[in-house]
């Protein structure tokens, strides 16, 4: 009968230890925070082995040690201040030979780190160790230390083993969410500071931009010959660099979120008239000719037509930025059944297949940075994107490779 009883409560023992670690296992895949996983396996680790208390030591790659991690009743702060050599100590021994170790005595091993003991003023009689996997490597080792009843045995060390495996696993996912997140802070950082700086630069930079046009007009019109030839050509590059910093702030308001839309429902050549109409002094300089290709019939959305037309402005600029002189750009419109269409096509540098999409994005250029022959900030065509994309429109780049020009398109929904 004694003996029924004992298999009874064996069988007991080891039912509740499996739902145990189902537990722990649900546990640790509901939970990304590392200090609070850290806790939950030390302390079910514990439970498990009926046990004093259990340790995480943790592989230092920087440094080539283990240290604490975490522990039972103790400090972590404190017991990080230990490094654990990688040689002459048993987690050493455990991490290096990737094998399980039990130590029933464990003051007469001589790979016993007393300074552990000394500094928490703890003292270690036995001790279960086992290594923590990660696919093919080891992270670190879990210890187990003064099994309260007997000694430890062969099956504490099996149930310790997969306690160490789940362990690794939820270790290694919060890991990659805290390394995650602190990448994911750096960005928004340097967003920031990018916007911020383009916010000041447009804003400083336009008082004295404004004297030099001012300047640069009253020469050229009070002047003749050679004088006002020159002042013609500041004239130019400051409208230019007004055209940068009208891009800058318009970028800036579109990444804050602040730019106000006001739609009202208008010819989609109507827009296209008036993009035209922002560019072709511009267009004129190069010698470069704009032909429309709009029907008779209105073909009428509901869109805000100064944000759409500087939508449009933007690619007919990049049209004639990256056209040769004396070339032609053809601008047009049609209705594709609920959607209106809209295009800008040049005969300039092509665009390659696997660029098509990258050059909507902010700063990019084509070409390398050391050896730009074209000019401008790369922000032109983010922005149309966003004025377009925030009006439930679409746009969108197709070219057939270098040197057989490009057409961008744009498709708003048709208004009722």
């Amino acid at each position: 009968m004694t003996t029924n009883t004992g298999r009874l409560r064996e069988l007991e023992e080891r039912q509740n230890q499996l739902l145990r670690l189902v537990e722990l296992s649900v546990t640790l895949n509901s939970t990304l925070d590392l200090d609070e996983l850290l806790q939950k396996i030390t302390a079910t680790a514990t439970e498990l082995l009926g046990c004093e208390a259990s340790s995480i030591l943790l592989y230092d790659e920087k440094h080539p040690r283990l240290y604490f991690a975490a522990a039972t009743g103790s400090d972590p702060s404190r017991l990080a201040e230990i490094p654990v050599p990688m040689e002459g100590s048993i987690a050493g021994t455990i991490f290096r030979t990737n094998q399980p170790l039990i130590l029933n005595n464990v003051e007469q091993d001589p790979r016993h780190y007393s300074l552990v003991s000394d500094h928490i003023k703890f003292k270690i009689r036995t001790l279960l160790g086992v290594p923590m996997p990660i696919k093919e490597r080891t992270m670190g080792v879990l210890e187990a230390v003064n099994k309260q009843d007997g000694v430890f045995t062969d099956r504490d060390a099996a149930i310790l083993s997969v306690t160490a495996a789940h362990a690794a696993i939820a270790i290694n996912n919060a890991r990659l969410l805290q390394t995650t997140r602190q990448a994911l802070k750096q960005v928004q950082q340097a967003n920031e500071v990018k916007n911020n700086f383009l916010a000041l630069a447009s804003h400083e930079l336009r008082t004295p931009l404004g004297i030099i046009m001012g300047y640069s007009q009253f020469l050229k019109e009070d002047t003749k010959d050679e004088t006002s030839e020159l002042a013609s050509q500041v004239l130019t590059a400051a409208r230019q660099m007004r055209s940068i910093l009208d891009e800058m702030s318009n970028l800036t308001m579109l990444k804050a979120d602040v730019m106000t839309l006001k739609p009202q429902k208008v010819a989609m050549q109507d827009i296209l008239t008036v993009a035209c109409d922002g560019i072709k002094e511009i267009a004129s300089t190069r010698d470069q000719k704009l032909i429309f290709a709009f029907p008779e019939e209105p073909f009428h959305v509901n869109v805000d037509l100064d944000k759409t037309s500087l939508a449009l402005v933007n690619l007919l600029n990049n049209a004639i930025r990256f056209s040769p002189q004396g070339s032609t750009i053809t601008v047009g419109t049609t209705a594709q059944g609920d959607q209106v269409l809209a295009w800008v096509q040049d005969q300039g540098i092509g665009i390659p297949a696997d660029k098509l999409e990258k050059i909507f994005e902010e700063f990019y250029q084509i070409e390398p940075p050391n050896t730009r022959s074209y000019g401008g900030l790369g922000i032109g065509l983010s922005i149309a994107k966003g004025l377009i994309e925030a009006q439930d429109g679409r746009i969108w780049a197709e070219s057939e490779g270098p040197g057989t020009g490009a057409t961008f398109k744009v498709e708003l929904p048709r208004a009722e």
